[in-house]
């Protein structure tokens, strides 16, 4: 079959010519079919070109600026080659496994009207799962390209990684697994797979960028569960077996929810107020990837809760923030123009009012938010209709005017209480306006009057005195000094 084809696509196997049969070596070997070879860096390659004449495609790898366009190169190549002879394209391992420019190549001779037939050859996938004893079927596995590996990268499944072929790739690879694999975990190296000289030796990690990699290097690794999918497992395991766990609701869980969110907030706090731009504080940052892996697992938690009565698991959860991420963001996802963040605010709640079937743009804040979060969340849904002043100036009249009421009705409770809400009301409309977070702003006052209290009560001590002693003079005199 395929004999007279004009294009025939022939895999070589992972080794030498001696593991070629059947037809596709026939096809290979047909003196009458013009022999193009995707690179002579294989062993069966190499034995080719040295008893015919044979058109490698390395010039190719030389010439071309990247992957996309050494792949339409080829492609070109061989069905140009093919309108005037028969053409035999020949390609380590099979022809049906990581070879891009097959698909290009099927592309371009339906274009031309040619006919093309594959003869996929052996994996060497087929001599992995020989050598490391995986079943890819019962294991479940993935097949990764290690100069493209995914980010985040799913180390839930026995993993090969492909492609291997330079140190820089290895060095890429070992650091994108030392991310959340231990230094000690083990990864398999199989390399010239079917020749006498193949290498299948185990390394750990942390010794895995020492090795010198080929054409035909490739990396096998089946780690427990890591990462998000580590997280979710371990969750549940812990829901089964852990008895504080197993006890678990809801609601018991809901103020430890609210205690992560708070030292959450209180890591982001810590972090300079232009981050990510600038230096990193890397000690700052190291708290927050603690505190936000804490405040992760109580989402977890209550998603694997959620799956015992059938309500929903995490990957819901997931699948339905990242479907609301699409339809709110048109401008990104669909053909609707948004050329600043206030359009892109605006269209979000007006999608968002759709989705929630809102009568009020008020609806849906709710109610039991910390008051200066839910003004914040209130004003920014008004400005979206441009219920709202364009810069800050005004905003700050309008405190000074808050502050004068306030000064009016201060002697009355009640119309205080009103005023000063008012007055705080409109101090987060001023933080909005200024780009700067009130919490945040608020949180570091906090802290810089604790600093300088504590300032106050080291300088008592050094004079042998207490501040309870002292006479309102002294400790505005004392709280002067602490703010050198």
């Amino acid at each position: 079959m395929g004999e007279t084809a004009p294009i025939a696509v022939v895999g070589l196997g992972p080794a030498g010519l001696d593991r070629l049969a059947g037809q596709g070596r026939q096809l290979a070997l047909d003196p009458g079919r013009r022999l193009v070879l995707r690179t002579l860096q294989h062993p069966a390659a190499a034995e080719l070109a040295a008893g015919r004449d044979a058109l490698s495609c390395d010039d190719l790898y030389e010439t071309a600026a990247g992957f996309d366009e050494l792949y339409a190169a080829i492609a070109s190549r061989v069905v140009t080659l093919a309108a005037g002879t028969p053409v035999t394209y020949a390609v380590p391992g099979s022809a049906a496994v990581g070879e891009r420019a097959v698909a290009a190549i099927r592309t371009g001779a339906a274009t031309a009207g040619l006919e093309m037939v594959v003869h996929p050859g052996e994996s060497f996938l087929d001599l992995v799962w020989v050598r490391t004893g995986c079943d890819p079927i019962a294991a479940g596995v993935q097949v990764l390209d290690g100069r493209a590996l995914p980010d985040p990268l799913p180390l839930h499944l026995p993993t090969v990684v492909t492609q291997v072929d330079r140190r820089e790739v290895l060095g890429d690879v070992a650091v994108a697994l030392g991310r959340t694999l231990d230094g000690d975990t083990s990864v398999i190296v199989l390399d010239r797979l079917g020749s006498d000289d193949e290498v299948v030796v185990t390394v750990p990690l942390r010794e895995l960028a020492r090795y010198q990699p080929g054409p035909r290097t490739t990396l096998y690794l089946s780690p427990p569960p890591t990462g998000w999918y580590g997280l979710v497992t371990t969750n549940r395991r812990l829901r089964r077996e852990c008895p504080w766990d197993r006890e678990q609701t809801h609601h018991t869980l809901l103020p430890h929810l609210v205690e992560e969110t708070y030292e959450t907030v209180e890591a982001i706090s810590r972090l300079d107020a232009a981050a990510p731009r600038g230096e990193p504080d890397l000690g700052s940052y190291a708290q927050l990837e603690e505190e936000l892996g804490d405040l992760l697992l109580q989402v977890v938690f209550h998603a694997t809760l959620a799956e015992e009565p059938g309500a929903f698991g995490v990957e819901e959860v997931a699948e339905g923030i990242r479907r609301k991420l699409v339809q709110r963001h048109p401008h990104v996802f669909g053909d609707v123009i948004a050329e600043d963040a206030a359009t892109v605010s605006a269209n979000w709640e007006r999608i968002k009012a759709t989705e929630k079937v809102r009568e009020s743009l008020m609806d849906g804040v709710p109610q039991a938010m910390p008051a200066q979060a839910r003004a914040e969340a209130l004003q920014r849904r008004a400005a979206t209709v441009g219920f709202d002043w364009n810069e800050a100036a005004p905003v700050l009249d309008k405190l000074r005017e808050e502050v004068d009421e306030l000064a009016a009705d201060i002697a009355d409770p009640e119309g205080a209480t009103h005023e000063l809400g008012d007055v705080l009301f409109t101090v987060v409309n001023l933080a909005r306006h200024l780009g700067i977070d009130p919490e945040l702003s608020f949180r570091r006052a906090n802290d810089r009057f604790a600093d300088r209290f504590r300032t106050m009560e080291r300088l008592a001590a050094a004079e042998g005195e207490a501040l309870d002693g002292m006479s309102l003079e002294q400790l505005d005199a004392l709280w002067a000094l602490t703010k050198g």
